[in-house]
């Protein structure tokens, strides 16, 4: 999942320093997993907001709403065309790809993030994330046990490990396993180790910005 975690407070007031009528706009995806900008947040914000101004005497009028993916058309367009005038900006609890589909959609609009965009990662434990994807385009977890070299390695490197690590930890950190010796024993229990033995592919890193394209849903779409 895409985890995210909210600005700074007084970032988030000296943006929208200039407005009196705000939607906050929650996201029911991965950033309510990862508790930063699902209904519970949004209505977290918009308290904090109307507490600042009357703080201030100052008028604002906060509007609330979550769509289920701010990052689909479909889920997004329903809700802002329904409320368009009763609101002066957004304020998009979602992730970064959230925040330009509503800037795409509407773009007579201000759309301003709320979250910072940290990474794509997994639920360590209870209010934990660690980054798992670099989302690089050329998945190599089939032969590495479904350890990710790419990002969980400080180096990156996708032949084996560097020769910097003592006792299973990395050089970088000595709280960060070895990437490449935790790719060692999963292999090794899934008897898998002649996978090491095979020659590594030259990395396809993807240009950016990245397009994926499917033809048979674009088909199936305008029939």
């Amino acid at each position: 999942m895409i985890v995210g975690e909210r600005k700074p407070m007084e970032e988030l007031l000296g943006m929208i320093e200039d407005f009196e009528r705000i939607l906050v706009l929650g996201c029911k995806g991965c950033v309510t997993v990862c508790c930063a900008g699902g209904p519970k947040e949004v209505k977290t914000l918009s308290t904090l907001i109307r507490m600042d101004r009357k703080q201030k005497g100052r008028k604002v009028i906060t509007i609330e709403a979550s769509t289920e993916l701010q990052c689909e058309p479909e889920s997004i367009r329903p809700i802002l065309e329904k409320m368009a005038n009763q609101y002066d900006v957004v304020l998009s609890m979602a992730c970064g790809a959230g925040v330009q589909t509503v800037a795409k959609l509407f773009p007579d609009k201000l759309v301003l993030p709320a979250l910072n965009t940290n990474f794509t990662g997994i639920a360590e434990e209870h209010g934990v994330w660690t980054e798992a994807c670099l989302a690089c385009g050329d998945c190599v977890l089939g032969r590495t046990a479904g350890i990710c070299p790419v990002t969980l390695c400080a180096k990156g490197l996708l032949n084996g490990p560097c020769g910097g690590a003592s006792e299973g930890k990395c050089e970088v950190s000595k709280d960060q396993p070895c990437a490449w010796q935790e790719i060692y024993h999963a292999l090794k229990r899934l008897n898998r180790l002649h996978y090491l033995k095979q020659k590594p592919q030259v990395k396809d890193w993807p240009v950016h910005p990245g397009r994926v394209v499917r033809e048979d849903l674009r088909e199936v779409e305008t029939t």
